[in-house]
């Protein structure tokens, strides 16, 4: 029996590939329906999609019999984590840490430039051939609040750094303390709050963070600040960001939304105060080296029978 390696991205494309296993291209196709290229008892690592829908990621899950690894490309892996109780026990579950901080980083940094220097009405004004000048805040001199310092929150912090902004303080689950300086539990995040002119979310989706911003939250934020958010769409209340969007006090710029895709029509796309693109943050010219040296590196321990790197969890009998 063959030992195969479902992968998202042609084996031919990527350089490096330990000899062994039987490489195998799986994205789903076009349509979300494209045939599985081999038996799925015989995967033993299966490569998530990129940008892919739900239910194309999660399709193979109840037939990977064997598998023993899977690998996301992407930092969060809520996705699969949604339907852990498809997987066989003793799978161990990775992410795509240092595949996505560069890229998503240039865009918290692009979003938090944009709203707070006025860029989308900037695009407005020329389509309408009309030269508007005003005033707008800088980011230099401003605090900033990231809210998920891993490895994403400390890129955009690296980021920040040459803006001159007066201060960064950073969130994360748990407290330590960092060459930067301090790291403060999430639990000490409305206290943070008054003192924050930008807050940039990059935490990951779970049972913690869904939700965590919520009309308490917003209504703790300073008048005039903005809100960015490179996270996931449930880490906000959408109907509690609206109402305080509709009052002007605050702003937003959004990578992701709840619901995703943002369909035609929702009241989001007209909020004002409210930049939104298109859940860009990790698709960039920056993903495909930083994919593929995770791979090979990745496969590489597989064949050889050393640790993996990123790994989340390992499934357990029940599912979790």
């Amino acid at each position: 029996m063959s030992a195969d390696v479902w992968l998202p991205i042609p084996p031919e494309e990527i350089e490096g590939l330990p000899e062994g296993p039987r490489y195998l291209f799986w994205d789903g196709g076009e349509d979300g329906e494209q045939a599985f290229p081999g038996d799925p008892a015989q995967c033993v690592v299966y490569v998530v999609p990129y940008m892919k829908r739900w239910p194309v990621k999660v399709r193979p899950l109840e037939l990977l019999t064997g598998v023993r690894v899977i690998q996301t490309l992407t930092a969060g892996v809520d996705d699969i984590t949604a339907r852990l109780s498809s997987i066989v026990p003793g799978v161990q579950l990775c992410n795509a840490r240092g595949v996505h901080e560069t890229s998503t980083a240039e865009l918290a940094l692009t979003l938090t430039l944009a709203a707070l220097r006025g860029v989308p009405g900037f695009v407005r004004a020329q389509q309408q051939e009309r030269w508007q000048s005003a005033l707008h805040p800088s980011l230099a001199d401003k605090n900033v609040l990231v809210v998920g310092y891993g490895a994403i929150g400390a890129a955009i912090e690296d980021r920040l750094t040459p803006f001159e902004v007066a201060r960064v303080t950073r969130i994360a689950r748990s407290p330590r303390t960092t060459a930067r300086g301090v790291v403060h539990p999430i639990t000490d995040v409305l206290s943070l709050l008054p003192d924050a002119d930008v807050v940039i979310l990059s935490t990951p989706l779970t049972q913690e963070t869904h939700g965590l911003v919520d009309a308490e939250f917003l209504a703790r934020m300073k008048d005039g600040a903005l809100l960015v958010n490179v996270s996931r769409g449930p880490v906000v209340d959408t109907e509690a960001l609206l109402a305080e969007l509709a009052k002007g006090r605050i702003t937003a710029a959004l990578d992701v939304t709840d619901p995703e895709p943002l369909p035609p029509g929702h009241p989001l796309w007209q909020a004002p105060g409210v930049l939104i693109s298109p859940h860009v943050g990790g698709p960039s010219s920056a993903f495909l080296p930083r994919a593929e040296r995770l791979l090979v590196d990745q496969l590489t321990r597989f064949v050889n029978q050393e640790p993996l790197r990123n790994v989340i969890l390992t499934t357990e009998a029940n599912g979790r």
